[in-house]
């Protein structure tokens, strides 16, 4: 770190054991990534004077050339932050998720999620039991009535919305699964 770390307690006595195991947990996470800049670590007690039944509040805020990572373990009511080392634990393990992530978003490692294929159907032939999507490169995929899933081929209409997923077909491109889009569905 270029900046020394920096432990502060709020409502509560200094403690040289929770300052070395915060110390202790701030090396790991400088294993883990050796571009943190800076590491503040306050641990906090709601009630000064009350000695038994303390939910504490660790928030450790992390630097990083260009990003900030902030995790805070606040009282929840959660029993086990009555125990200061499960608290400080927590924020550790949240930080360092955070740190993976920004790591994996820097490296090109996050996976993207690609829009399934859309359109509008053009084309109904109830008779043929069959229809036409356009997609949204001007393409026309065929579809048959046991393409369709979770909705019935006979209430579709021209300018219906649908997601669906391509394949080959004797004569071009066919839709093996159609899913009408609702008016709830965003398609990007």
């Amino acid at each position: 770190m270029q900046v020394p770390l920096q432990i502060y307690f709020h409502n509560l006595e200094p403690s040289d054991a929770v300052e070395a195991n915060v110390r202790k947990r701030a090396e790991r996470l400088e294993r883990f990534c050796d571009e943190i800049v800076s590491c503040r670590v306050t641990i906090e007690a709601p009630h000064k004077h009350h000695h038994q039944g303390n939910i504490y509040n660790v928030t450790i805020d992390v630097r990083t050339p260009g990003d900030e990572s902030i995790a805070s373990r606040t009282p929840a009511q959660h029993h086990a932050h009555e125990d200061v080392y499960v608290v400080i634990r927590d924020a550790f393990d949240a930080v360092q998720r955070q740190l993976q992530d920004h790591q994996r978003q820097k490296r090109g490692h996050v996976k993207f999620h690609d829009t399934p294929p859309h359109g509008k159907i053009t084309e109904l032939f109830l008779a043929g039991d069959y229809g036409t999507i356009t997609d949204s490169d001007g393409r026309e995929i065929y579809f048959h009535r046991n393409s369709v899933v979770n909705a019935d081929f006979d209430s579709l209409t021209v300018d219906s919305e649908v997601r669906f997923v391509e394949g080959s077909g004797e004569k071009g491109p066919q839709a093996s699964s159609v899913h009408l889009i609702g008016k709830h569905h965003v398609v990007g």
